[in-house]
């Protein structure tokens, strides 16, 4: 079984669309690797580093992302939701997120840092206390999603309802502060 497991490893330009996965990664750290359209079903990665990896359209139904972090890393068209909930955590710097999913998924206290999150869908999930420094949403989707405590001072494009999110404590700038009125279609000089 040992076998399957890789503890304190770095893999470089791997492509894994060819290269056999382990079962479980733990401490490891992948640059330049490529988990487009990779089955990452049932894999466990555990405070493991990805940098400018591609993770476009993987297949993440129960893969378990344990204090994980992304950074540079391209990860278009993923399911979130889809990944094991279990300890489920991770960051994101300069990482391109769009037409990604978090739907209902509790991911509190989560940093998305100079992040391209273009139409991402966050409907339904527990973004309390997340930090969104430098984020574009552009026609990303709130609906019912607990964002209280989050930080979004310097995002921008965002429109959300506070009708229909927690937004309490949330935390705006005087520049983007519109991306809440925008349902009441207002024109403000």
């Amino acid at each position: 079984m040992e076998e399957n497991i890789a503890w304190d490893q770095e893999f470089e330009q791997l492509d894994f669309k060819n290269s056999p996965l382990k079962n479980e990664y733990e401490n490891c750290h992948f640059k330049t690797c490529n988990f487009s359209d990779v089955k990452l079903a049932g894999i466990i990665f555990s405070e493991c580093t990805f940098q400018e990896c591609d993770f476009s359209t993987a297949n993440l139904n129960n893969a378990a992302l344990r204090d994980c972090k992304f950074s540079s890393c391209k990860m278009l068209g993923l399911r979130f939701e889809e990944c094991d909930d279990f300890l489920l955590s991770f960051s994101f710097e300069n990482c391109d997120l769009s037409f990604s999913s978090f739907f209902q998924l509790k991911i509190p206290k989560t940093v998305f840092k100079n992040c391209k999150m273009q139409q991402v869908e966050f409907s339904g999930a527990d973004c309390s206390g997340a930090n969104f420094t430098e984020v574009d949403f552009t026609n990303a989707s709130f609906g019912h999603t607990n964002l209280e405590k989050a930080d979004f001072r310097s995002a921008h494009h965002f429109s959300i309802d506070p009708e229909q999110n927690s937004l309490a404590n949330a935390k705006f700038s005087q520049e983007n502060i519109l991306g809440l009125l925008t349902k009441y279609k207002l024109k403000v000089y």
